[in-house]
């Protein structure tokens, strides 16, 4: 999900069983990604229809996508994926020409960061917002707003400042 608008990227690794049984991003109802990024955006989006959500994004210049187009899983781990291939992220950069951050949502996504960094996006690697996870909501959302406090969702404006992992965050 992305348009010309897009400042701001999230990167998933590749949808769950259940997203994509659903047809939809962070599809499984445990999955802490709506509620992270309603808590940056101020609004309820995982109590939204899927498409309103969508468009609340779009509105908020944040776009959605995974680092892989196929692979071969058992379940829904990103420690099961087999034979990957990754998407092809020059479409995506041809269509959001004001894209400016990548943030990754997990390790695994979060494998491509130097790559980004290194077409000068400013980018974070982010706590897996998935089930799995068992990092306590509050740290993670520590990190995400941490994450996205320099730029245009919050500030309104892009520092330039690339943040390259963001990890535990006390000061939250």
């Amino acid at each position: 999900m992305i348009d010309g608008n897009v400042r701001t990227l999230i990167l998933g690794s590749f949808p769950s069983e259940r997203s994509l049984a659903k047809r939809q991003y962070y599809g499984h109802p445990q999955n802490q990604f709506w509620k992270l990024v309603g808590q940056i955006i101020d609004l309820p989006l995982h109590e939204m229809r899927y498409r309103e959500r969508l468009s609340a994004l779009l509105a908020h210049r944040i776009g959605l996508w995974d680092v892989i187009d196929q692979c071969e899983r058992t379940g829904s781990l990103d420690s099961a994926i087999r034979n990957a291939t990754r998407n092809r992220f020059h479409r995506v950069m041809r269509v959001a020409t004001e894209m400016r951050r990548v943030c990754f949502n997990g390790k695994t996504a979060g494998r491509l960061e130097r790559v980004f960094a290194g077409w000068g996006y400013e980018t974070a690697v982010l706590p897996s917002s998935s089930p799995a996870n068992t990092t306590p909501f509050p740290v993670k959302l520590c990190a995400w707003r941490k994450a996205f406090a320099t730029g245009e969702v919050i500030g309104g404006r892009t520092t330039g400042h690339r943040s390259p992992v963001v990890g535990r965050a006390s000061s939250c």
